[in-house]
């Protein structure tokens, strides 16, 4: 059973609910079935929902746990938080990671909306993003670095202050001098504005390193040195979900 219990947070008391669960298994399922039971919801009111995806190595046991639940996954739309600047066959793109671990079993039937394709430049792929962000995400799934960036915003970088105050949903992203980017540093993610404008958010961490980076981003309440702290925003009032387990 999850602890849903709010940790102290600056400025509010509901801004997020930290679920702490017993081992990785049941943190798989309990995140599996909180994403499942959200697309549900939003297809008993809309004819399609939309899911947005993050990258890494964390999220991949919840996919395909999430990829055998019985949903009408023929009206769901399934598309990416961030990417880095490759092409959706290329195994160390996150589009590569969602084919081959949601898009399997009942999810198989789901829409995909790559950012990337051959013979489309950055600025294409970014428009491609926005034009596909004009229908808001139901659900979607973030992660965080231990230099605490999420999707790929990376703290102090060069042009984040840029994509802080974008009005799009989605920039392109010049990462070069940041180590949590590694050697991909050029990339597309979502910018604030377009988390915020999604009503459930879901934060995945593991092991008690990220425990403390995400703790201590609360502590700071510095988004320009924690960039994971943009996720407590929504315009919808509603809580960052976050899932952690040991």
């Amino acid at each position: 059973m999850a602890d849903r219990t709010p940790l102290p947070t600056p400025g509010t008391d509901a801004s997020y609910a930290f679920h702490a669960h017993a081992n990785r298994d049941v943190w798989t399922w309990a995140v599996a079935v909180s994403v499942a039971a959200e697309l549900r919801r939003e297809l008993i009111v809309q004819p399609r929902a939309r899911l947005l995806l993050s990258g890494g190595e964390t999220p991949g046991p919840v996919y395909r746990a999430l990829s055998q639940a019985p949903l009408d996954w023929e009206r769901v739309d399934v598309g990416l938080v961030d990417e880095r600047w490759l092409l959706p066959d290329d195994p160390d793109s996150n589009a590569y990671l969602v084919h081959h671990d949601l898009l399997r079993d009942h999810a198989a039937a789901a829409r995909f909306e790559p950012m990337t394709q051959a013979g489309r430049n950055l600025e294409g792929a970014v428009a491609t993003a926005n034009a596909h962000a004009r229908r808001v995400a139901a659900v979607a799934v973030l992660g965080m670095g231990d230099d605490g960036h999420t999707a790929s915003l990376f703290p102090n970088m060069d042009g984040l202050e840029r994509a802080f105050g974008s009005p799009r949903d989605y920039v392109a992203i010049d990462a070069t001098g940041c180590p949590g980017a590694r050697q991909w540093t050029s990339r597309i993610s979502l910018t604030p504005h377009g988390i915020g404008r999604i009503a459930h958010r879901l934060l995945l961490i593991q092991g008690e390193r990220k425990r403390a980076v995400f703790e201590q981003a609360i502590a700071s309440g510095d988004a320009r040195r924690w960039p994971v702290l943009v996720a407590l925003e929504s315009s919808y009032g509603t809580p960052l979900d976050v899932h952690w387990c040991p």
